[in-house]
């Protein structure tokens, strides 16, 4: 596969933005991939593997902040573990994979452009019960279309007033690598075949996360990126959709 400096580029910049808000960036790189006219069944197993790179790394800068809260992060983590390697073991059809791929992008925009910074003073206790049924279908809908699922995520977080902007960054960052995993590990079950550019994805993109999750933990506003982010999905959901 012979791509050209654009696609790396721009590979390198969604890796960057995703995680300077505590993403993996999976929904950017299926994004990506789809307007560079990727097989379908090439897309769901890359992004999850350049997902884990980059929300590793940006797990651990937030973490090192003190922004994560583990009794918040465990029953959304156990709950949607099973479902997603399920959802990874499901293949869709490419036309509907790129429709729900489509709709599935509008989540994080409505979320950069609706919601604003929750403050402490605002912060609820979550309920576990919702937390658990949040969390599996969460994993489950993040398995079968190939995302952590740090996107769907981190709108109902702050919806919920359950967590702030950086502490929802920390929670999504190890939620989107444990979801990962299993729905990495849902579609090795049924045997996936990886291009000989991944090295250089991998590459590209770990250096473009641990740039934005550095300045994302400790510098950045995180208002100016949402919004670049959201207008960005916006455009590839359009594309996905209408094309």
């Amino acid at each position: 596969m012979t791509l050209s400096l654009s696609f790396f580029l721009l590979l390198f910049i969604i890796a960057f933005l995703y995680a300077s808000v505590g993403h993996g960036g999976a929904s950017g790189y299926l994004a990506l991939m789809a307007i560079f006219s990727f097989d379908p069944n090439f897309m769901k197993p890359t992004a999850l593997i350049l997902n884990l790179f980059v929300s590793l790394v940006s797990f651990t800068l937030f973490f090192r902040e003190g922004h994560f809260k583990w009794k918040l992060f465990l029953p959304f983590a156990l709950a949607s573990i099973p479902f997603s390697f399920l959802g990874g073991m499901i293949s869709l059809d490419g036309d509907i994979y790129k429709k729900v791929l489509g709709l599935t992008l509008l989540i994080p925009v409505i979320k950069f452009f609706v919601y604003p910074n929750t403050n402490d003073s605002e912060l609820k206790k979550n309920t576990l019960a919702l937390t658990i049924i949040i969390g599996a279908s969460i994993g489950f809908l993040s398995g079968l279309i190939g995302i952590g699922g740090g996107i769907l995520l981190s709108p109902i977080l702050l919806m919920l007033h359950w967590s702030n902007q950086k502490q929802t960054a920390a929670i999504s960052a190890l939620f989107i690598f444990v979801n990962s995993v299993s729905g990495l590990a849902g579609q090795l079950s049924k045997g996936v075949k990886f291009e000989n550019d991944m090295l250089a994805f991998v590459a590209v993109a770990f250096i473009g996360g641990i740039l934005g999750a550095w300045l994302g933990a400790k510098k950045f506003n995180q208002s100016v990126l949402k919004y670049i982010l959201a207008t960005a999905l916006l455009v590839a959901s359009i594309k996905l959709l209408f094309t």
